[in-house]
């Protein structure tokens, strides 16, 4: 006598989001991040605790998608690295980042009443 046994197959738990990222089951858990925190060594029982909202067979299931379809996702991470990389230099330019840290921390110095600067003097000419 055999017996036979139904396998059913099911797809990832993945869901792209409004930015074009890839979220983990209805959480907003990315692909990206899950994938980081395994390839920092963590196990998916280590990722479940780190992630709670997150359960352990979805974990399991994103990384044997991930493992099965390596280079697709590998060149997902890609693609989102660049992008990321585009927006920090965009909002760079956008909202004259180049010298925050720098001009914050003149302002705090002279709210704490370290130094006295006006705010039109050249910030480049702090020293730390």
């Amino acid at each position: 006598m055999s017996v036979q046994i139904e396998f059913k197959v099911t797809a990832p738990p993945f869901r792209w989001d409004e930015g074009g990222g890839i979220r983990i089951g209805q959480s907003r858990v990315t692909l990206d991040s899950l994938l980081a925190t395994y390839h920092n060594g963590s196990t998916p029982e280590e990722i479940a605790v780190q992630y709670p909202v997150l359960c352990l067979g979805e974990i399991y299931a994103a990384i044997a998608y991930y493992l099965t379809h390596r280079q697709e996702i590998d060149n997902y991470l890609v693609q989102r690295r660049k992008q990321a990389q585009q927006q920090r230099n965009q909002f760079e330019k956008e909202y004259n980042l180049a010298n925050l840290r720098q001009r914050l921390r003149v302002d705090a110095l002279r709210l704490a009443g370290g130094i006295a600067i006006s705010p039109k003097e050249n910030y480049s000419q702090c020293v730390y």
